[in-house]
């Protein structure tokens, strides 16, 4: 996975430049180390491979950039992932990237997995922003960075809901594994 992250570290830099918020168009092969013993595409490898896609997002969109000046990184907080079809050893997909919006504390992307633009698989990630020097960014902090989300941006209110109920305690409260009977 490191050599595919470098290589589309390279490929990000130098492709078409994207709005804000539009859709990121990121290409892939499924390789022979992305396989499962059942001879398709890992389900944890989506995960990685859903990485660079928003790497590439954030890069093409110039986000990447203001974030590196101001000293902020992105954290996933949460992903959901719902399969469809299997992608098989060496067959190309695309991985379509869009910010979807925001609540009150975190930052909503949408993700497919495409092939021939139908879908195979879709993924939904709420992510924060840290600061190097310490804390998160807040919404407000991060819209005036990057400027205003266009008024049809909205997250499902189901993606909200799932992104609270989803949500581990802050990382500050206690937090310890108990396990019913």
């Amino acid at each position: 996975m490191i050599f595919r992250t470098m290589l589309h570290f390279v490929i990000s830099r130098f492709g078409p430049r994207l709005g804000h918020f539009d859709v990121a168009y990121t290409k892939f092969r499924v390789l022979p180390t992305d396989l499962d013993i059942l001879n398709h595409m890992n389900n944890g490898v989506y995960l990685s491979i859903a990485d660079i896609g928003r790497f590439d997002l954030l890069t093409r969109n110039g986000v990447w950039a203001i974030f590196k000046k101001l000293g902020w990184y992105p954290v996933v907080a949460s992903e959901t992932i719902s399969f469809r079809k299997s992608l098989e050893l060496w067959q190309p997909f695309v991985v379509e990237s869009r910010l979807l919006g925001f609540d009150d504390n975190a930052v909503y992307v949408e993700q497919r997995f495409t092939v021939d633009g139908e879908i195979y698989t879709q993924a939904f990630i709420r992510g924060r922003f840290l600061k190097k020097s310490g804390g998160v960014v807040g919404i407000d902090e991060l819209l005036e960075a990057v400027g205003p989300a266009p008024r049809d941006s909205q997250v499902p209110e189901w993606l909200i809901e799932w992104g609270a109920d989803a949500a581990l305690p802050s990382t500050r409260a206690e937090a310890p594994s108990v396990w019913a009977d």
